[in-house]
């Protein structure tokens, strides 16, 4: 199982070319990022919540059976 912290790695170092993402207190901590390697990185954190996001329950209106919804 992929941790929080291994997905967020994993998008550092492929889409922002990060090797790490510890705070060094140096000027290592400071890059110039390309808007879209931000939104790149951006969606693939989105897609990684999306994708561990629990199933959804709901009561379907029109028969009243509970219905479980998971993301695409």
């Amino acid at each position: 199982m992929t941790t929080r912290e291994d997905t967020l790695a994993f998008i550092a170092k492929r889409l922002l070319d990060f090797d790490t993402l510890e705070t060094t207190v140096t000027s290592a901590d400071f890059r110039e990022v390309a808007v879209w390697s931000v939104r790149e990185a951006l969606e693939a954190a989105y897609e990684a919540g999306r994708r561990a996001a629990p199933p959804t329950k709901t009561v379907c209106p029109a028969c009243n059976r509970v219905i479980e919804t998971r993301p695409l």
